[in-house]
């Protein structure tokens, strides 16, 4: 997984600050660790569709050796390794605290194992990879044609690459509605790579990094799913504790003056309430589903 939050906004308005590697591999990574449980749960209308493609790049092959780039808690990794037991399945996050979650939560599985450290810098200690496979952890590189290319280095003659990146931020109510209740307006769109959340919502960005780094055959499928952001017996109150933790909301209210989070919050309210049906706060959301393959 990877760090939240890249947002500029006026100079009047609280900014979502920019989390960098150090505190993402420390106190961030040791949040996302924590609230996992919940981070899994907001992504499961999409994983299916990234599982789907990522067993189908791989199909009719003996035992293919598949590595899951930012995997952070592992969810992505575990559902491989174990719909594809003859695989290898190696998971790659720089969170020290999501690794050990991850190993925790995947002991049974023995052909599944995490590693810390920066993909583009360990990736080929794993050489040759048959699939490269990632659910929202690829927009957070400060150089991606640069890790792409250390990434392809590594694949296998007919290598495949599968990934998930959100679509812009006005098809996603669960940040642009928030956003724009927290601040009093709404969250622009990152122009050009700006690493974020948002940095791959751009589909001709991603396409020119793909192939500045050698990757063939690209092509992008929208997906709109649900985006789980509250349930249990207070969905309200379980929604706003999760985007008080995790994502850029949380980014703008640890950036805000400490008398101004209470106020942000109670902005929040209304917005979950709307979205609040049949036990639980859920939003619209859209993705990309990316594939490339190494093939010349």
């Amino acid at each position: 997984m990877t760090a939240s939050g890249n947002l500029s906004q006026d100079a009047d308005a609280p900014t979502a600050r920019v989390i960098d590697a150090t505190e993402w591999a420390g106190s961030v990574g040791d949040v996302w660790a924590a609230e996992w449980q919940r981070t899994d749960r907001s992504f499961a209308d999409l994983s299916p569709h990234l599982n789907a493609a990522a067993i189908a790049a791989v199909e009719g092959q003996a035992a293919p050796r598949i590595l899951d780039i930012g995997c952070g808690a592992g969810g992505t990794s575990m559902a491989l390794a174990a719909a594809l037991p003859e695989a290898v399945v190696t998971g790659v996050d720089i969170s020290p605290g999501l690794i050990a979650t991850a190993r925790a939560r995947a002991e049974s599985l023995l052909n599944l194992r995490f590693e810390l450290g920066p993909v583009e810098a360990i990736v080929g200690d794993h050489a040759p990879i048959d699939l490269f496979v990632s659910r929202h952890g690829v927009m957070f590189f400060p150089d991606p044609v640069a890790a792409f290319t250390a990434i392809r280095a590594a694949a296998a003659p007919a290598g495949r690459l599968v990934f998930s990146c959100f679509r812009a931020i006005a098809l996603n109510p669960w940040i642009s509605e928030i956003i724009t209740a927290m601040q009093g307006a709404p969250p622009p769109q990152p122009a050009g790579y700006m690493p974020g959340p948002f940095a791959f919502a751009d589909p001709d960005v991603v396409r020119a990094i793909l192939a500045a780094a050698g990757w063939r055959n690209v092509e992008a499928r929208p997906i709109d799913y649900i985006y789980h952001a509250g349930a249990g017996p207070d969905p309200v109150g379980d929604a706003l504790g999760f985007f008080s933790q995790i994502g850029p909301a949380a980014s703008l209210l640890r950036s805000a003056e400490p008398e101004m989070r209470e106020t942000m919050r109670q902005r929040i309210t209304p917005i979950l309430e709307h979205h609040h049906k049949r036990g639980a706060v859920d939003f619209p959301a859209a993705a990309w589903l990316w594939s490339a393959d190494n093939e010349q």
